[in-house]
């Protein structure tokens, strides 16, 4: 690690173009971090923390004080002592540690941030309408902007939600696969009620059904479920894809860059989940084009299924100076991507921003 030289946070509040519904409330914008660190060359990393209340027990308060704590105590050239203690933070704030390494794998040179030729990353299409109307003119916009899945929110009411889903694979009619989440939205009877009124026809699988700790009530949901069901929210580490796979409550394991601190680390969590005979999904539907863009990079080289990294396409504007390139149902990610941030969009969005000087490290007496 060369020697670093600032550290500069960035706690940002970015508008969403719609309201984003989720089952327990609409998200209308981003409680985003952004860490930004240099050395003594010139070089730069960034690092992106997003924190969605409800989705992880982090809060933006509570981060950004811790944030503000750890920057001035991160060593400026001992790598090793800076990755101890960013294991130690992670332990309360996931999330927080995550814009921190991922800003040092960057500034490092991470070959994980890197693609050898134009390579193509296909997105989940989201289906956001909730009337018949919308719901179709919607579902045929994507498919004409070539989503081949279509991600569909529920977890509100198990009755009516099965209604839903039923009306959108007479809109699919094998023309597109389809994911339905539940975001933690029901108890496992809800879960099983619903489960039991599908029709597994055109459907991929079915996410995160019940609350993360909840492990029960998922398993009494794959009992009965005649499609494969997906862990997201109850995946924080390694711990829970080896539990999940124990006790055989899921075909699928999401993962999230946000969750595990560094790029190493999501690329460990995704060739365990492959060992233990489940499948992975990538991508992180609350982030900015930072956190996406990383996430990308990864499934260009390790996942085979659509990734999930479409949060950056939910935001009002970028926080990158060069937008990421979307069209045929696709990131299309680019060798040598400048990843460099919008000063006057991030300046539009600045709640508060941090400047600091590393420590210098301390060493051992040879």
């Amino acid at each position: 690690m060369r020697t670093l030289e600032q550290i500069t946070i960035y706690r940002l509040r970015v508008p969403l173009a719609q309201p984003y519904r989720l089952a327990f409330g609409a998200v209308e914008h981003y409680d985003t971090m952004v860490v930004e660190i240099m050395n003594r060359d010139g070089a730069c990393g960034l690092g992106e923390a997003t924190i969605l209340t409800g989705y992880t027990n982090e809060t933006i308060e509570e981060s950004w004080r811790a944030a503000r704590q750890l920057a001035p105590e991160l060593p400026n050239d001992d790598e090793r002592e800076a990755r101890g203690k960013l294991t130690e933070f992670a332990e309360n704030y996931p999330f927080t540690a995550t814009a921190f390494g991922t800003a040092l794998e960057m500034l490092n040179g991470s070959r994980l941030l890197s693609v050898s030729h134009k390579t193509r990353v296909p997105l989940v299409g989201l289906l956001n309408a909730a009337e018949e109307d919308a719901m179709r003119a919607e579902f045929e916009q994507l498919l004409a902007a070539g989503y081949g899945t279509i991600k569909v929110k529920v977890g509100f009411d198990a009755t009516q939600d099965a209604r839903v889903i039923s009306s959108v694979q007479k809109l699919a009619n094998g023309r597109a696969r389809i994911r339905i989440d539940a975001n933690q939205g029901y108890s496992a009877e809800q879960g099983m009620a619903f489960v039991r009124a599908l029709d597994p026809r055109d459907i991929e699988l079915f996410e995160q059904p019940c609350a993360a700790g909840d492990w029960e009530s998922h398993l009494a949901v794959a009992k009965v479920s005649p499609v494969p069901l997906m862990l997201d929210e109850s995946i924080y580490g390694i711990a829970d894809i080896e539990k999940a796979a124990a006790l055989n409550t899921a075909a699928y394991i999401k993962v999230k860059l946000m969750k595990f601190v560094t790029l190493e680390a999501l690329v460990e969590a995704i060739q365990r989940i492959r060992a233990l005979g489940m499948r992975p999904v990538l991508g992180n539907g609350v982030a900015c084009d930072l956190g996406c863009w990383m996430e990308g990079c990864i499934a260009a080289e390790y996942i085979d299924n659509a990734g999930e990294m479409n949060g950056f396409l939910k935001a009002r504007a970028p926080l990158f100076s060069r937008r990421l390139e979307v069209h045929d149902g696709a990131l299309w990610l680019e060798p040598g991507f400048p990843p460099r941030l919008d000063v006057a969009n991030v300046k539009r969005y600045l709640v508060d921003t941090v400047t600091c000087m590393p420590r210098t490290a301390t060493r051992a007496a040879s």
